[in-house]
């Protein structure tokens, strides 16, 4: 099957020796064929250094949670989670992936922060025939995979999610402005494929700042403050977001024209960094810490009590992709290899998941639902449902 996508420290196993899944996908065990009870290589490729490793530390320690709430098991099969190292560039992310999937062996694999690395990656993935369940990156760029899974979103699903909101209930033009990149890029245009059907008018031309190079953003606020805008949809994240989000309340832009964004402008540790100036902004997520469902009732206090912070969306995402591999080790059975365990992904069905109940689309993403987020007291405060996207 050729699925079509939209257009955006070691948990302890058991000793002794692990052996591996062979890059065709042939069975994991304990070398004398009882392929029911033998232990598993589980890849986790995420952000260790680098300016994303933020984001790696909660993908990580979102995955690992699971596996230890399961008692160091996935689908009944001890676990060795083996760790490697994205970086922040394709070539890093690439070089790691080849490493879990050549040297170590591994079942399946998990992570990916960056849309640079998942592209990079797919051909490896798909010619090895190992599952990567992916809890970040979603490219709306990747299509025609086979073996690559999202349990985050497609990229520009964020923005799409928004933009019928924003256009009831901005009284006037809407400017735009995102980091000049692939994401941002995504971010807008799923913001306009909702918000101009809706009724939503732009200010002038959308922006697209420099990226990274971009720290001064004073002459795109006075471009913002000049166009006669009643609101504002931008797209930044990590040590962007924070400079924006200062620098649009220092201007004076803050609680006089509305700023709406997806999450990542104020999830995680960004939001520390920008302080009150974040107060009153309005994102899309998939994710909040405060939703009221059963799942997240247990997961978020859990997760608080493991690691001393709420869990992000990042974190959230990592956890499900456990749960996932969880339920098709399972379901694969007694012979447990990559090529099943991925058949086997694909049927996994409904994940009660602490975003709310979920399943795999004919992409290979999230069905689910989106919320409206306001800071408050310097938390993302959940304020309204905005539907489901996804099919």
């Amino acid at each position: 099957m050729t699925r079509r996508f939209r257009p955006v420290g070691l948990i302890t196993a058991t000793a002794g020796l692990l052996l591996a899944t062979a890059c065709g996908g042939s069975s994991l065990g304990n070398g004398s064929g009882n392929e029911d009870d033998g232990p598993v290589k589980i890849g986790l490729l995420v952000p260790q250094s680098g300016v994303f490793k933020a984001l790696g530390d909660d993908m990580k320690n979102g995955f690992e949670l699971y596996v230890k709430q399961q008692g160091g098991q996935l689908g009944g099969r001890k676990v060795e989670i083996v760790v490697a190292d994205e970086g922040e560039t394709a070539d890093s992310g690439k070089a790691a992936a080849e490493k879990l999937v050549k040297q170590d062996r591994v079942l399946a694999v998990s992570g990916v922060v960056s849309s640079a690395t998942i592209n990079g990656v797919k051909d490896l993935f798909e010619t090895s025939k190992i599952p990567l369940v992916g809890s970040n990156a979603s490219p709306t760029t990747l299509t025609g995979a086979e073996y690559i899974w999202r349990t985050s979103y497609v990229n520009d699903e964020p923005g799409e999610a928004l933009g019928k909101h924003v256009a009831t209930k901005a009284d006037g033009p809407v400017f735009l402005i995102a980091a000049g990149y692939q994401a941002g890029k995504d971010e807008i245009e799923g913001f306009k494929s909702t918000f101009l059907p809706a009724g939503g008018k732009i200010a002038g031309a959308e922006v697209y700042t420099p990226f990274p190079g971009t720290k001064n953003f004073q002459p795109y606020l006075a471009q913002i403050e000049k166009s006669g805008a009643k609101s504002v949809f931008c797209f930044y994240a990590g040590g962007a977001a924070v400079d924006f989000v200062k620098q649009y309340k220092d201007f004076g832009l803050a609680g006089k024209i509305p700023l709406y964004a997806p999450g990542f402008l104020t999830e995680g540790g960004v939001l520390k960094g920008q302080g009150d100036a974040a107060t009153g902004i309005l994102t899309s997520m998939n994710y909040s810490a405060d939703l009221d469902n059963a799942a997240n009732k247990a997961f978020a206090p859990a997760y608080k009590a493991a690691y001393g912070s709420a869990p992000t969306t990042y974190a959230m995402a990592s956890w499900d992709a456990a749960q996932v591999l969880d339920k098709a080790i399972k379901a694969a059975g007694g012979k447990v290899t990559s090529e099943t365990v991925n058949a086997a992904i694909g049927k996994v069905g409904d994940i009660d998941s602490p975003r709310g109940t979920w399943r795999f689309n004919s992409g290979g993403t999230p069905a689910q639902p989106w919320y409206l987020r306001e800071v408050k007291q310097g938390t993302n405060t959940v304020t309204a449902e905005l539907g489901r996207l996804g099919g």
